[in-house]
């Protein structure tokens, strides 16, 4: 199995040297750089509104940093020579993250995230480039990134309907701690019982709202899965209490990188996976939303109360 990185590939070696700059800095201060856009957003297809998530690094002497906070503008392009898609893109923070006020480069030890371009229709399939350009100590970076668009999604999307999936449980008294949830290792009971306490199948059949989340906290190439199970969690505490909210492990077995039956059904295509993902199904069994590689807390909790009512 391929997993697409979903920013990973700039955020993993972010982890591996995240102690390295602990000082923000502005775009304005910083010496000697090299910048990277990366898109974050995965599974973009024409013809509905989209949300476009982007994340820029700043690679220096003294290791990588995160532009976070505020707002960038941002170009997206065909490759076809048509009508540029332009925005203003907002921050989207790790959930118990820092945010600034402005764009800032940060230490990812203490703010990680995602600019984020709403409502994005995209008019035609092939090859986009996402561009933005920005003044770094007196010197302009103009960055850019292609991606894809296709015709149609490839993962479970807004107005089709969920699958009944029987995903682990903390009922499943033979299936491995870790393979519920991948932070109960060496012994460590689940973190978020409340989470496993039921199936999207079951769920799907009570007719309930459903917040269903896939993540691997602990596996996460992007580090975003633990921030959005934790905020799945504060969810769970503050949101409906007739809805169900459940978190799915994405491995039964990280060390042979086998796959939860479940994850597989909804996000392995064509022997790849990103992660995480959250899905808003209604109680016709619908699907209201999807939200991937980050979401805002407030968001989410907007569209399900209103699902909810």
């Amino acid at each position: 199995m391929r997993r697409l990185p979903v920013v990973a590939v700039a955020l993993a070696f972010v982890a591996a040297v995240a102690c390295t700059n602990d000082s923000p800095t502005t775009p304005a201060t910083t010496t000697a750089s090299s910048f990277m856009l990366q898109m974050g957003s995965g599974d973009l297809y024409a013809g509905t509104p989209q949300r476009v998530q982007v994340g820029v690094f700043n690679q220096t002497a003294d290791g990588i940093q995160l532009l976070t906070g505020g707002s960038i503008p941002l170009s997206l392009v065909p490759a076809d020579g048509g009508q540029p898609i332009q925005g203003t893109a907002h921050y989207v923070p790790a959930p118990g993250t820092t945010v600034a006020s402005q764009p800032t480069l940060t230490s990812p030890s203490k703010a990680r995230g995602v600019y984020e371009l709403e409502n994005v229709t995209f008019p035609s399939t092939g090859v986009w480039t996402a561009s933005l350009s920005f003044t770094s100590d007196g010197h302009p970076q103009n960055l850019t990134t292609d991606f894809g668009v296709s015709d149609e999604p490839a993962l479970p999307a807004p107005g089709q309907r969920a699958f009944a999936t029987k995903n682990l449980t903390m009922a499943d008294a033979n299936a491995k701690p870790e393979s519920i949830d991948s932070r109960a290792q060496d012994g460590a009971k689940i973190p978020d019982p409340e989470l496993h306490q039921e199936t999207i199948a079951a769920a799907l059949a009570a007719h309930q709202p459903i917040l269903a989340l896939f993540s691997t906290p602990v596996w996460c190439m992007s580090q975003f899965c633990g921030p959005s199970t934790d905020a799945l969690e504060q969810l769970a505490g503050t949101g409906p209490q007739d809805a169900a909210y459940i978190h799915v492990e994405i491995y039964e077995d990280h060390a042979t990188n086998q796959v939860n039956a479940a994850a597989k059904q909804w996000l392995l295509r064509n022997g790849s996976l990103t992660e995480p993902w959250l899905f808003l199904i209604a109680p016709d069994g619908k699907i209201v939303d999807r939200w991937s590689p980050l979401f805002q807390v407030s968001e989410v909790r907007a569209e399900l109360d209103r699902v909810a009512r």
